[in-house]
């Protein structure tokens, strides 16, 4: 493996840590504020990492300063996120803490409330033992007491948040808690001290219903805590991957160093067993690395003088001495969990729907609830006001938005985890769904369908010149250019000992061939198509071309001053995944395109070997793009490619994936790159594309389904046809049992298998 990301440039973004957000409605007012500043050209906040991402125009000194007063502004606290994952971790573990011991204090004063109350209600000899050990009043005042230690200890958190996002005429989450355990315990105070302001009948106490929603809601709370928490294992174990320490050799001794001391240039030893402390060359030694970690494949790779490393990977047998090439923030492991990290961070275009109906959900439950309550007190049964109050209290508990908050963000966060464990990474998180509506899979042919280390296999001459002496000046010609092809021709002069003759002149014409002066004669290298160009007549070896173009061999023919002298045949090992690769997306549903420059007679022949559907070959650089546009005229098409040619056609395409064997520059130009570079992982990548996405709409469906049946439910619409309440108590356990259900099923995503491996596993049962 290569390390092929350390140099992708990054996007001019400041990212913030945000506080206070509770709920759906929660992001678009902070997204809003952070529009509002100058120089802001977008911002995404993402409810289940808490945090925003701000794209800007333009840097300036005192930006971040206004953009953490905007946050303010909006009612939410916020930082510039700087945070280690040690401190990333500890932040969670701390406020899981704090949220525990809250539900600690919260049930330990609800429970005797609950018993007395309930207890009360259903028991009639306890009823009877209460009242003449305690009396009525008594029990209200050691009820009021009870509740209001719950009311305003671990629900004064609620008050906190909810009344100045009331005040700002912004209400959210805890605003609606606030309101609805506000009610019942207010209405249960008035009944307590002051009876004779309520009409008769309705002198009624519902200080278990305060002291029991903010209980659930706080188990709700914790539940998401944990859960959130292991959202992100994908990216604390990419980052725990990491050595702590490093043996530094300096002048000729050993010593122990933290990782945070090693800088580029540095000399370390790693001795069987150890991880690779940071990415590096190896100056002596010889290994086999387990790359896993980092590729998804688990066959150790060998590594010896001059190989490149990564961080974090395993030395196993042998070892190591390498020289550090790259630290910090430039290493392989950083950039892969900056990538994880952006992709977690990103909206699918499915969000837009979400964010809009939750900007006005916590208002339009509001006015839901206060039409509740007028029409109930005017148009109720007996007791009126006290039903009235009930239904009202059960519409603002049970209409939380968190599940709508937390149903994409939380899907994308598990999604793509996952993907990094199987060595693919999703740039852009709105790849995600792109990938999984394309219906055209194209893919690049050389490194991506195959090795991309091509091999001489054939050169047979005319009757002018000898074999060797044409292989040494074709070789000569081809020792100045950087293509594969040239490789090939070099090593196999070089493995048959000739002399390799200066070259003169050099030129080449990209997509046709090469021309060079070599001990004084014009040599000609190239396809069938630049020997036309040249006037060269190809017909006397045609039919040899056509016999290697079916052993699916690239034939290119060699020219001595303007006479051909023969022909040569290139070819280039397919990748052992291919095959699987393609039958994969077959059964996906995608069609299968190659693009290739290779003449077409190749192309169709290597196509034919693995099922390709479609070939467009002889395709000059930059003709891929153009493929690209013409498929995508009836279809979304994704893109697989490695090279540098195909970094148009990767950003054309609708999804580009590249190899991450490959250059850089493509690399940047997709959004979604297969570490390992085996093929098999585009089909796995669309799986979990499309698990994903299923899973989002599954957490939509639960959040909107549940707020749209329920809410009428708890306004009492069942009451007159089958006399059937909602408790506020139930209320509240079903909105803590809702966010829970969309983190819970989302998590269902950590166990998604690759199909390749699904299908073998299935296949060696008995």
């Amino acid at each position: 493996m290569t390390t092929s990301l350390h140099h992708v440039p990054q996007n001019d973004v400041h990212t913030l840590s945000i506080e206070g957000m509770s709920c759906a409605s929660c992001i678009g007012r902070v997204e809003k504020a952070l529009a509002a500043v100058p120089e802001v050209a977008s911002a995404n906040v993402n409810l289940a990492t808490g945090k925003a991402t701000v794209s800007v125009t333009a840097a300036r000194a005192d930006l971040p300063t206004a953009l953490l007063q905007a946050v303010a502004k909006a009612g939410y606290q916020a930082h510039i996120d700087g945070h280690t994952s040690k401190q990333e971790d500890d932040s969670q573990e701390r406020e899981a803490r704090r949220l525990r011991t809250a539900l600690l204090w919260a049930a330990a004063f609800t429970l005797p409330v609950f018993i007395l109350d309930m207890g009360s209600h259903f028991i009639p000899p306890f009823h009877h033992w209460l009242m003449a050990s305690l009396g009525q009043q008594q029990l209200f005042f050691l009820l009021f007491v009870l509740a209001s230690a719950v009311q305003f200890g671990p629900g004064l958190r609620f008050y906190q948040h909810g009344l100045p996002a009331l005040l700002r005429g912004a209400p959210d989450m805890n605003s609606l808690v606030m309101l609805g355990t506000s009610a019942a315990w207010g209405y249960s105070v008035v009944a307590t001290f002051l009876p004779q302001v309520l009409p008769p009948g309705t002198v009624h106490v519902y200080f278990e219903a305060s002291a029991v929603i903010i209980t659930l809601i706080l188990v709700g709370r914790y539940l998401e805590a944990i859960a959130k928490g292991r959202t992100s294992d994908a990216i604390r174990r990419l980052l725990h991957l990491q050595a702590k320490s490093a043996r530094r050799v300096r002048d000729g001794e050993i010593q122990d160093v933290a990782i945070e001391e090693i800088r580029t240039g540095d000399h370390l030893e790693v001795r069987p067993g150890e991880k690779i402390p940071l990415d590096g060359v190896v100056t002596e030694g010889a290994s086999w690395v387990d790359e896993s970690m980092i590729t998804g494949e688990p066959i150790p790779l060998q590594k010896e003088t001059g190989a490149e490393v990564v961080g974090g990977t395993i030395n196993t047998n042998g070892r190591l001495r390498i020289r550090v090439t790259h630290v910090g923030a430039d290493t392989v492991l950083a950039r892969i969990t900056k990538m994880v990290e952006d992709a977690q961070n990103a909206r699918l275009p499915i969000q837009a729907l979400v964010n809009k109906v939750t900007t006005v959900f916590v208002p339009v439950v509001i006015l839901v609830a206060t039409l509740t309550l007028w029409v109930w007190w005017q148009f109720g049964p007996e007791p009126a006001l006290t039903m009235a109050l009930v239904n009202a209290v059960a519409v603002l508990i049970i209409a939380c938005p968190c599940a709508m908050g937390l149903a994409t963000p939380t899907s994308i966060m598990v999604g793509t985890g996952r993907a990094a464990e199987l060595g693919i990474l999703f740039r852009q998180g709105e790849a995600l769904q792109s990938l999984r509506d394309a219906s055209v899979v194209a893919l690049d042919k050389t490194g991506t369908l195959t090795e991309g280390r091509p091999v001489l296999t054939d050169l047979i001459p005319t009757e002018a010149y000898e074999r060797h002496q044409i292989l040494s000046w074709v070789a000569g010609a081809e020792q100045h250019s950087e293509h594969p092809i040239a490789s090939a021709i070099l090593k196999a002069a070089r493995d048959q000992g000739l002399d390799i003759p200066t070259t003169e002149t050099f030129s080449i014409e990209a997509g046709w061939g090469l021309e060079a002066t070599v001990d004084g004669r014009r040599v000609h290298v190239g396809a069938d198509r630049y020997m036309t160009k040249l006037k060269i007549d190809v017909q006397p070896l045609a039919e040899i071309a056509q016999e290697l173009g079916d052993q699916g061999k690239s034939p290119l023919y060699a020219a001595i001053d303007g006479q051909l002298v023969a022909i040569l045949a290139i070819a280039d090992p397919l990748k052992a995944g291919s095959r699987a690769a393609v039958a994969a997306l077959h059964a996906e549903g995608k069609r299968v395109v190659m693009l290739t420059g290779d003449n077409r007679h190749t192309a169709e022949a290597i196509a034919k070997q693995i099922g390709i559907d479609d070939v467009v070959a002889e395709l000059k650089p930059g003709d891929k793009k153009s493929a690209i546009q013409q498929l995508q005229i009836k279809q979304r098409v994704a893109f697989v490619g490695d090279g540098i040619n195909d970094a148009p056609a990767l950003a054309q395409a609708d999804v580009g994936i590249a190899i991450g064997t490959g250059t850089d520059i493509a690399i940047e130009a997709a959004e979604i790159v297969l570490m390992s570079g085996d093929l098999r992982n585009v089909p796995t990548a669309l799986a979990l594309s499309r698990a994903t996405m299923n899973n989002i709409k599954q957490n939509l469906f639960w959040a909107f389904g549940y707020n749209t049946l329920l809410i009428p439910v708890a306004a009492g619409v069942l009451y007159p046809a089958l006399g059937l309440l909602l408790s506020p108590m139930f209320a509240a356990a079903a909105m803590a049992a809702s966010s829970v259900c969309v983190l819970g099923n989302a998590l269902r995503l950590k166990r998604f298998a690759p199909p390749i491996a699904r299908e073998l596993a299935q296949s060696m049962r008995p």
